[in-house]
């Protein structure tokens, strides 16, 4: 018997798949799919959303990691000129690290030093963009000086040097060659201090251009900056690009002997050690007498 047109086994509405299997009509081919095209916004509406979390991001770099600030005077010549634009390490006192001898440090101005001097006004846009880092600080009473002495430490000028620290004699390439490490006057320059515990003795390394910690000795804080006072350390001269460089903190703060706390520690335990002992002796010699 020959099968009619409509005869029993046949497939309705059939198609043969890529893989020669049939399909019923209405089913998707196997195999990948392409997904369908989603709605992405214009460049225009992303941008402001860009805009803000760039400056979110370079406020919270400059609050807790690195700022940058503008050098205002010729103070720290010839390290640093006028117009250099360095970069100061915020992080590390987060840690409880306090400023070292010999470093470059930014710090707030402790006792009026910049009265009386001559300061620029920003705008509202430089305003803004020095607040979230963008632009190096417009905050005129932020200065930039040497550490040169901290807490415990003597530190003296006599003629026109060589400064020296605790008794030894600094040798200090990094002081303008056109000037001397000290300066002959009577309003500060000739001098000896012991810095208190939490402070730190400043100087600039242009000497004979520098209000720094000698000149004001008069004020409240009686020359010495306090350890709080410390924005950071500078530690590269990031602009001009012709001027870059590292500062790093110069060997001369490394010579023996002039760390005269830890050369005093181990004769001061030595001796704490030794009164004990003494005072056992001296019962037990008194027992053996009675």
């Amino acid at each position: 018997m020959g099968l009619g047109t409509n005869g029993g086994a046949g497939v309705g509405n059939s198609a043969i798949g890529a893989d020669g299997s049939p399909q019923t009509e209405g089913e998707e081919p196997d195999g990948p799919r392409r997904p369908k095209a989603g709605k992405h916004r214009s460049f225009w509406k992303e941008l402001p959303i860009l805009i803000v979390v760039a400056l979110v991001l370079a406020l919270l770099i400059k609050t807790f990691l690195v700022q940058a600030f503008s050098i205002p005077s010729e103070s720290m010549e010839n390290t640093l000129q006028v117009g250099d634009r360095v970069l100061v390490d915020k992080l590390t006192p987060w840690f409880g690290a306090e400023p070292a001898r010999g470093e470059v440090v930014v710090f707030h101005d402790p006792a009026d030093w910049l009265a009386g001097e001559p300061t620029s006004e920003p705008n509202v846009v430089q305003r803004v963009l020095s607040f979230v880092g963008v632009m190096p600080s417009a905050n005129e009473h932020d200065l930039i000086k040497r550490v040169i002495g901290v807490g415990g430490d003597t530190v003296e000028c006599k003629g026109t040097g060589p400064l020296k620290v605790n008794g030894k004699a600094l040798v200090e390439p990094y002081v303008n060659p056109s000037g001397t490490p000290c300066t002959v006057d009577t309003e500060g320059g000739q001098f000896k201090v012991t810095v208190p515990k939490g402070k730190m003795w400043v100087m600039g390394d242009n000497r004979q251009r520098s209000a720094d910690s000698r000149y004001h000795q008069g004020d409240k804080t009686h020359g010495f900056v306090p350890v709080d006072d410390a924005v950071g350390r500078a530690f590269v001269v990031a602009w001009p690009v012709s001027r870059w460089t590292t500062l790093p903190v110069p060997a001369t703060f490394d010579q023996s002997g002039i760390n005269t706390a830890a050369a005093l520690a181990p004769g001061a335990l030595s001796l704490a050690g030794a009164v004990p002992a003494v005072l056992v002796r001296r019962r037990r010699i008194g027992g053996h007498r009675g």
